[in-house]
This record gives C-alpha cells, sequence and structure tokens, in this order.
C-alpha cells in the first residue's frame, strides 16, 4: 500500500525567505508553519521537505553547514510539536558555483528528482499527493510527477504572475494545509 505525501519547499513555504540562507541563525518559521505541518501529518500524509539549496553550489555555505541550518529548522518545528518525515535537498547548480556542484542535475527543481527518490524511499504515490511552493519551479515539478500544485503567496509565491499554472493559490501555509485537507475528506 502506498502513502500519500504533501512536499513542501523549504524557504518561503516553512521558513523566511532569505536570499542564499547559509546561516543557522537566520532561520525563521513563517507564523503558522509548524501548525500547518502538525494538521498534514494528522491527515496521515507523510511530510517530504524538498529544497534546491544553490548556496552549497554557489560556496556560500558546505554541507555540513546546511545540515546545521537544517537542524534548526527540525528544532524550531519540534518547538511546537510538528515534524517531518524526510528532507531531501539539492546542492547543484546548472551555470553558478564550485567543483562538483556545478552541474545540470536530476534533482534540482523543476527536475523531478527529490520526489521521485522520496516516493521510492517512502513508498508514496505521487499521483495522490501534493506539493507546496512558492516558485513555478515547484510547481512545475509536482505536475511532472502528477502531484496537486499549490502556490503559496509567502516567499517567492508573492511575485508570481497571476495565472502560474497551479491547482490552487492560497495566502500561506496554514491554508495550504486547509485546502489540502478539504481535498482529502471530499468524497
Amino acid at each position: 500500500m502506498t502513502r500519500r505525501a504533501a512536499f513542501l519547499d523549504r524557504d518561503g513555504v516553512l521558513i523566511e525567505e532569505v536570499h542564499h540562507l547559509h546561516r543557522a541563525e537566520d532561520v525563521r518559521l513563517i507564523p503558522g508553519a509548524a501548525a500547518a505541518v502538525r494538521r498534514l501529518r494528522e491527515l496521515g500524509l507523510a511530510v517530504v521537505v524538498v529544497t534546491n539549496q544553490s548556496a552549497v553550489a554557489r560556496g556560500l555555505c558546505s554541507e555540513e553547514e546546511l545540515a546545521g541550518i537544517h537542524a534548526r529548522l527540525r528544532e524550531l518545528l519540534r518547538a511546537d510539536g510538528a515534524d517531518w518525515d524526510d528532507l531531501l535537498y539539492c546542492p547543484h547548480h546548472p551555470t553558478e558555483g564550485v567543483g562538483r556542484y556545478r552541474t545540470a542535475c536530476d534533482c534540482r527543481k523543476p527536475s523531478p528528482g527529490m520526489l521521485l527518490e522520496a516516493a521510492r524511499r517512502h513508498a508514496l504515490d505521487l499521483g495522490r499527493s501534493f506539493l507546496v511552493g512558492d516558485k513555478a519551479s515547484d510547481l512545475e515539478a509536482a505536475r511532472r510527477v502528477g502531484c496537486a500544485a499549490v502556490l503559496v503567496r509567502t516567499g517567492h509565491g508573492a511575485r508570481q504572475p497571476p495565472g502560474t499554472p497551479s491547482d490552487a493559490v492560497v495566502a500561506d501555509l496554514p491554508a495550504a494545509a486547509a485546502w489540502i485537507g478539504d481535498r482529502m475528506v471530499a468524497p
């Protein structure tokens, strides 16, 4: 039996957008994010964070420092009774960066590599799952695997043009969790 998931972008969805975040002390949850994650888990969804992190490719932080950022995010979520099932990140960039990180890859959104890997790891049904993001690249990754795509107006979402292809446009992650909840209980 496969499980449904809520895939969440990190920056601008769970945490406040900081251009190329590279310090754990700069991690700030978006208001209501922890409660929304709790709600998604109460719905029986696997919560999987999928995030492009070109700060690694650009040499702004190491993968070890990125792990510290993610540990801080998890600490903030857990302090409010929330958690994720998995977190996947892409440290690459196709045109910017240094060494092995400067590459075109299958994991950087809009490519669906992180979603496919999460599905493999956790036996997830992508066609019955949801992705919440604040950029067109997030929504395109969802489309490529058949997930419902939800655009939030936090982070970069406030600057996405009207008509950006999505299944829903909502104010923030709590509103996305409510929209997903409505879809989960609908016949």
